[in-house]
């Protein structure tokens, strides 16, 4: 009984290990893309018009 239950709290650790990886992976990635695409709307201003 209470080896079954170590490795249920391992695999969850594992899990809770790998989706903060993910999440921490995408922010970094959406947050670079943001940073660009408004570097690219500050430098074409002067072009657009309303």
């Amino acid at each position: 009984m209470e080896e079954k239950i170590y490795k249920t709290m391992s695999g969850s650790g594992a899990l809770g290990i790998a989706v903060g990886v993910v999440v921490l992976v995408v922010g970094v990635a959406s947050g670079v893309l943001l940073v660009i695409s408004g570097a690219k709307l500050l430098a074409a201003k002067s072009k657009i018009l309303f």
